[in-house]
C-alpha cells in the first residue's frame, strides 16, 4: 500500500491549481491512498477529498514544514508530488527530516526563479533528489535537457481535459463576433499586447473583446484601457466563476503571453470547439496545428492577430472547421484519463 501526497502552494486560479485539483479529484487505485496539502483559496470548493486535506499557510514556512513533517510521519507517506519548485525543497526537506524513503516526484508547470539565475543550482537539485520529472509538454523535456537534467528522470505526461465536461457546439451565425481571453492578469499573460490587438480593431463593427481574469496587472489593464479609449470595444469581467461557460460564450479566444509551458486554457477552448489563436510560444504547437486545430501567430504582432481575427470572423466554415478539429486532437491526446493513468505510473 502507498501513501502519496499531492503538494502545492495556494488554491487560487492558475493551470498548476487546477492540474492539482484535477489530480486530488480523480487519482483512484486500489492499492493507494491520496493526501493533498496546499493553503487554500477559491479552488478549495472544487477539492473533493477534504478529510484528506491539510491546509498550509501563505506565508509561514517553518509552521508549514513543522506541520508537513508530522502529517508525513503519522500517515506513513510513501510518495510526495510537488507541483511547486517551493513544494519540491518542502519535499527534501521533509524526506531528510523525517528520513523516510520516500520517492519525490515533480510537475514542472513554468520557468522557475531558480533555473533563470543559478540553473546549474537547479539542475542538481533536479538530479540530486528527485526519483521523477513530469515534463508537461515535450518543449519543456527539452528545456530541462538542455539544462543537463537526467534524461531518465522526465518523463512527458499532457495536462489531460475532461472531454466529457464539454458540450461541443456548433458554429453558429451571430451579429457580434466575440473574442476573448481567459489569463491570470500578470505580466507573462501579456494583456497589453491583447489590447493592442483590440485597438488595431476598434473602427471594425460587430466585434467585442472580453478579458477574465485577476490579478496583479489589473491596474495597468484598466490604465491601458482608459489611454487607449477602449471601453467601447472591451469588457473587463474579472474572475471568471465558471470558465468553461466563458469558453463557451466566445467565438474564439486569444493567448498573447510572452512565454508558457503548456497553457490548459487551450485544452479546455479545443475541447469545447471554440476556435484558439495564440502566438507561438512554448509546448502550444504540440497541440495547435495551424490552421488545422487552432491559429499560431509566429511573433507577438497585433496586426498579424488582428488580420486573422478579421479573416476568421469572415469565415464560418474555417471556425468550425478549426473547432472540429481541435476536439478530435484533444480527445486523442489530452484526454483526462490519459494524464490520470500515466501519473499514476510515476507513483509506482
Amino acid at each position: 500500500m502507498n501513501n502519496v501526497l499531492l503538494l502545492t502552494d495556494k488554491l487560487i486560479t492558475g493551470g498548476a491549481e487546477m492540474y492539482f485539483c484535477k489530480l486530488e479529484n480523480h487519482l483512484q487505485d486500489k492499492n493507494m491512498t491520496f493526501y493533498s496539502a496546499a493553503a487554500t483559496g477559491e479552488l478549495y470548493k472544487h477539492i473533493q477529498h477534504k478529510q484528506h486535506f491539510i491546509p498550509l499557510s501563505l506565508k509561514n514556512h517553518v509552521a508549514n514544514l513543522t506541520l508537513l513533517r508530522k502529517q508525513v510521519s503519522q500517515k506513513q507517506i510513501d510518495v510526495i508530488h510537488a507541483n511547486s519548485l517551493r513544494m519540491l525543497l518542502y519535499s527534501i526537506a521533509i524526506k531528510k527530516l523525517t528520513r523516510r524513503n520516500i520517492k519525490l516526484v515533480y510537475t514542472k508547470h513554468n520557468v522557475t526563479i531558480l533555473e533563470k539565475k543559478m540553473p546549474s543550482l537547479f539542475k542538481n537539485v533536479l538530479n540530486q533528489h528527485v526519483e521523477q520529472i513530469i515534463a508537461i509538454s515535450h518543449f519543456e523535456k527539452e528545456n530541462l535537457l538542455r539544462l543537463g537534467v537526467n534524461k531518465d528522470l522526465i518523463r512527458t505526461i499532457y495536462n489531460g481535459v475532461d472531454v466529457e465536461h464539454f458540450s461541443f457546439k456548433q458554429i453558429q451565425p451571430k451579429k457580434t463576433f466575440n473574442v476573448g481571453i481567459l489569463a491570470r492578469l500578470s505580466k507573462e499573460k501579456n494583456h497589453e499586447l491583447f489590447l493592442k490587438i483590440v485597438n488595431e480593431l476598434k473602427e471594425v463593427p460587430n466585434v467585442m473583446f472580453y478579458i477574465a481574469g485577476d490579478g496583479p496587472e489589473r491596474e495597468f489593464v484598466e490604465k491601458l484601457i482608459k489611454d487607449l479609449k477602449l471601453h467601447h470595444k472591451v469588457m473587463l469581467l474579472g474572475n471568471a466563476s465558471n470558465p468553461y461557460e466563458f469558453i463557451c460564450k466566445m467565438d474564439l479566444l486569444l493567448l498573447t503571453s510572452i512565454r508558457e509551458v503548456f497553457p490548459m486554457v487551450v485544452l479546455e477552448a479545443m475541447a469545447a470547439g471554440t476556435p484558439m489563436m495564440s502566438v507561438d510560444v512554448g509546448g502550444i504547437k504540440e497541440a495547435i496545428v495551424d490552421h488545422e486545430t487552432g491559429i499560431l501567430i509566429p511573433h507577438h504582432s497585433e496586426r498579424e492577430f488582428a488580420k486573422q481575427i478579421q479573416s476568421l470572423q469572415g469565415d464560418e466554415d474555417l471556425r468550425q472547421r478549426l473547432g472540429s478539429k481541435a476536439r478530435e486532437k484533444v480527445e486523442e491526446s489530452f484526454s483526462l484519463s490519459n494524464m490520470i493513468h500515466s501519473t499514476l505510473k510515476t507513483y509506482q
